[in-house]
């Protein structure tokens, strides 16, 4: 008799089994489930941490760097920027040992939603880490690939994942691997692009980049230069998909035509598992609610990317506006965002 698979939920914690520097500030951390169930996910989607700083728990959304090709463990590539505070934790208090709630996988940033021969991957900084599981898992399959790889760091020694990219390069034909550095290291000769991203680069790299599927992740102004180079160069921006854990610009207060919400109109929430019940303006969102109440939801993002604040409606009417945290058959199962959904009238949410 064939035994069932166990497949890892996020109602059972992540326990961290192991921490491999990878460039200055720069760590992966390799999780497992205490139970020994399997990780199942898509290449490219993320999870949210539960961090145990001081002054209470963050949380905080990382996408997972290793493939699901690869199902025994996890891993979460970070890196920790100037005035981070949960990352920055991770770096100087999580080591072997250390349980953490989690919560997803989540999102859609991956190329199994978009099938294609060809793919052009572009990065800068941590936002490697969704490229690399991604082919990853497209090298595991034990078919050539059709990957330009292109990813901008400040200097080569920050170069995230270079090694083993290189060797899967050296593995199989179809892995075209581009770095672009703006500086080289001292006594280190560099024989690869330097500058930044342009058209110029984009056209040496990948000759063919009309025929490719295109994902970029990175620093914000990264991705905008990315998206007007291509834009200038007349690239279907259908075919084009970005990950960003920032709010995306101009679209966070828009509302659809014919929905209008009033600061003047009042809406009465009850959080039925607290008992809790307030009245807000229609305006104010159910998280900001909440934490007006002394509630906690837990959260991330705080503009519907990630998903971490999903709780179901048991009644009532909200106004949500999200932007991909959340699929359409949890809104049919009646669950929510709170970060980005305003009640109106009488709404009951289980929180």
């Amino acid at each position: 008799m064939t035994p069932t698979l166990a497949f890892w939920h996020d109602d059972e914690p992540l326990e961290c089994v192991s921490r491999l520097p990878e460039a200055p500030n720069v760590v992966t951390f390799t999780f497992q489930a205490p139970s020994g169930a399997l990780f199942r996910f898509k290449p490219g989607q993320f999870v949210t941490l539960e961090l145990p700083v001081a002054g209470g728990p963050l949380h905080r959304t990382y996408t997972v760097s290793s493939s699901p090709s690869r199902p025994t463990s996890l891993t979460i590539t970070v890196k920790a920027q100037e005035g981070s505070i949960g990352t920055r934790w991770m770096l100087d208090n999580l080591e072997p040992g250390t349980r953490l709630k989690a919560i997803g996988p989540g999102g859609t940033f991956s190329h199994l939603n978009h099938p294609s021969e060809k793919y052009l991957f572009i990065s800068a900084g941590s936002g490697i880490t969704p490229m690399m599981s991604m082919t990853t898992y497209m090298y595991d399959a034990g078919r050539d690939p059709d990957i330009v790889f292109i990813n901008c760091a400040r200097r080569p020694s920050e170069i995230v994942f270079r090694q083993r990219l290189e060797h899967m390069a050296s593995r199989v034909q179809g892995l075209e691997l581009a770095w672009v550095v703006e500086g080289t290291d001292r006594y280190q000769p560099w024989t690869g692009y330097r500058g930044q991203f342009n058209q110029l680069l984009l056209g040496l790299a990948a000759p063919d980049y009309l025929d490719r599927e295109v994902f970029c992740c990175g620093p914000e102004p990264f991705m905008t230069a990315v998206r007007e180079a291509l834009v200038g160069l007349g690239f279907d921006m259908d075919r084009y998909h970005q990950e960003s854990f920032h709010a995306p610009v101009g679209e966070t207060d828009e509302f659809p035509e014919g929905v209008t919400l009033d600061d003047e109109v009042k809406a009465e929430i009850e959080f039925v598992t607290s008992g809790v019940t307030i009245e807000v303006a229609e305006t104010e969102t159910l998280l900001g609610a909440a934490r007006a109440a002394g509630l906690a939801i837990p959260s991330g993002c705080t503009f519907g990317v990630c998903g971490t604040c999903k709780i179901k409606k048991t009644s009532g009417q909200v106004h949500m506006v999200h932007n991909g945290g959340i699929t359409d058959e949890d809104i049919e199962d009646g669950y929510i965002l709170a970060c980005c959904s305003n009640p109106i009238g009488k709404v009951a949410v289980e929180a």
